[in-house]
């Protein structure tokens, strides 16, 4: 692939749990690190992947990001930790050279029952918007990978304006060539953002990163548009916990939670 040519997928598998990322996985702090939405995605796939078992869904997945996890090579590999036929907990790692990048953790459990009455809280999400706005400039991060990569319909406001934010997004591109994602990758792929659309702290002047990233699921999302709502509690002393709700155009299904550090950014 030309290093000027735009990405046609997120990854590009090389066999054996091992995926070359493309410029299209690189995050708004530098192009040479990835956005966490493509990670956990990529996780979730191998999660997804390992021993899978019909009649079972993966309901739970949390990211911990132990460093900042860069555009290149990576080997994924998947345990199980628990093994049951109604729930089993599975554990994955990425790595960069042998070094461990990320560590994730899921809960893989039985479908409820079809016969089951549903019960959702919550207001229904806002209509989609009928226009897409090009990415801006933005404080001066990269925009040109992951934030590119994605179609966002913010609904009211814009990008850059202090939080709390909803917005409406779907990926440009998939995950792996070749394949269609599936629910849940669609899910994680976004839900690394909630700390970007919630935020109500001014990124050009304080450092906000997330270490981790939790996303649960009561049932699967329907179609190529997801809307998230979120937003973030800090305190000084402390640190910024967001939170964000998922939903699709049926109505919620899950939320997604992220520890973050807020700090002063380092002087040039």
């Amino acid at each position: 692939m030309s290093q000027d040519a735009p990405a046609e997928s997120f990854y590009e598998p090389l066999g054996g749990g091992r995926f070359a990322g493309t410029p299209a996985t690189a995050g708004p702090w530098s192009p040479e690190f990835q956005h966490g939405g493509p990670v956990s995605a990529l996780l979730g796939r191998a999660f997804e992947r390992h021993d899978p078992v019909p009649g079972t869904r993966v309901a739970r997945v949390t990211v911990e990001l132990l460093s900042p996890v860069p555009v290149a090579v990576l080997d994924v590999s998947v345990r199980v930790v628990r093994p049951g036929k109604r729930i089993t907990l599975l554990e994955a790692e990425m790595t960069h050279g042998g070094r461990p990048v990320a560590r994730a953790a899921a809960w893989r459990i039985k479908e409820a029952p079809g016969h089951l009455e549903p019960v959702v809280h919550g207001p229904p999400p806002p209509e989609l918007p009928a226009a897409t706005r090009p990415f801006p400039d933005w404080n001066g991060f990269h925009t040109g990978g992951y934030l590119s990569a994605m179609e966002w319909r913010l609904v009211g406001g814009s990008f850059g304006e202090p939080g709390p934010g909803t917005t409406w997004a779907r990926s440009r591109i998939p995950l792996i060539p070749g394949e269609s994602d599936s629910p849940l990758v669609r899910a994680l792929t976004l839900a690394d953002s909630c700390s970007g659309i919630g935020s109500q702290l001014d990124h050009a002047k304080w450092l906000i990163i997330n270490t981790d990233m939790t996303v649960g699921l009561h049932r699967d999302p329907v179609g190529e548009w997801l809307c998230m709502s979120a937003s973030i509690d800090v305190s000084p002393g402390g640190s910024a916990l967001c939170e964000a709700t998922l939903a699709d155009a049926s109505g919620g299904f899950g939320r997604a939670m992220q520890t973050l550090i807020v700090d002063e950014h380092p002087a040039s």
